[in-house]
């Protein structure tokens, strides 16, 4: 079994994937991906693992059986470049990661955690103790969160909002979330956001990008949530209208936010600004690179997932999280 990687998420776990890998694999690592040095490499292949794959690609990988991508998504594998009869895999393992950072923001706002510290760096001592114009900050229990979405992440990060003491409402485009058997106080669909926000402390945006819900959270729906209200977003930045939000921050018609998803990514280099408004000047937000799913723990998974399935190839067996076959 031959297999060439070109996700530079994995090579930290080089050692664990290949000592993974049925017996007499070949394993060839490239350190980003490059399509001309992929191309050179690819003649042979059974199993090719990055973020892209090309037509030029196919072509010269003529004896591959499997594209997997190191992550969830796989918009940049052209579905018709795969040679007949392979197939492409996804895999995630990013929610617990993704959960945790929702919690960890939560508790930075509620708490005005990076207000204080910049408060203490002047030698202001930011707390009601020493100043009575200094709210006490609240806790999360008893918060009210409303998660638009609630698959493998908006789950995960109730299941720990929950064990803070939280309250949860789930919004999803199916409506087919079971309040009780959840926990939570109620569940329905997208058409009930409004009124789901006009109860909510805090909003977590966890829905996928499509046509339907870009903008879905708007001027309104961010009023809706008041001026103690939070909003976290970790699916898509689009989801969230970028001039609304930026206002109702400026403004201060929530108190915060957190946004790990933008509305302008950079080139390879990682720098460039997430969005045309300077969202970096306001001081009630906690702005993040894409990083919430970027831990060691999730690409650890991520390797073992995707050698437990070159295995189950190795052995004619299905293979998990197929998303396109040819």
């Amino acid at each position: 079994m031959r297999i060439v990687i070109a996700d530079p998420n994995l090579m930290p776990h080089r050692a664990l994937f290949e000592a993974s890998l049925p017996d007499g694999s070949l394993a060839s690592w490239h350190d980003s991906w490059n399509e001309h040095a992929v191309l050179t490499d690819l003649k042979d292949a059974d199993v090719y693992v990055g973020p892209r794959f090309t037509g030029a690609m196919g072509k010269a990988a003529v004896n591959l059986r499997l594209v997997h991508v190191g992550g969830a998504g796989y918009d940049g594998i052209e579905a018709d470049a795969l040679p007949p009869g392979a197939v492409c895999a996804n895999t995630f393992h990013h929610e617990n990661s993704i959960a945790e950072h929702i919690a960890t923001v939560l508790v930075a706002l509620r708490r005005n955690l990076i207000g204080q510290d910049a408060a203490l760096r002047s030698g202001v001592w930011s707390s009601s103790v020493y100043s009575p114009t200094v709210h006490q900050p609240e806790t999360l229990r008893g918060a009210v969160v409303t998660f638009l979405g609630f698959g493998h992440i908006g789950g995960a990060a109730w299941r720990l909002l929950n064990a803070f003491g939280a309250e949860g409402i789930a919004i999803t485009r199916s409506g087919n979330t079971n309040a009780e058997e959840n926990g939570l106080r109620w569940a329905g669909t997208t058409d009930r956001l409004g009124e789901a926000l006009s109860e909510s402390d805090i909003l977590v945006v966890s829905i996928p990008l499509s046509q339907e819900t870009t903008s879905l959270v708007g001027a309104g729906e961010i009023d809706d949530l008041g001026p103690d209200g939070l909003l976290v977003n970790i699916a898509r930045g689009p989801v969230v209208d970028e001039t609304a939000l930026y206002e109702a921050l400026k403004d201060r018609r929530i108190a915060g936010a957190a946004i790990d998803v933008w509305y302008q990514y950079p080139g390879t280099d990682g720098r460039g600004e997430p969005s045309s408004l300077p969202f970096a000047r306001l001081d009630n937000i906690v702005m993040t690179p894409h990083s919430s799913g970027v831990t060691a723990e999730t690409f650890r998974n991520r390797a073992l997932e995707i050698a437990e399935n070159i295995t189950r190839l190795s052995k004619n067996e299905p293979l998990k999280n197929v998303v396109i076959s040819r």
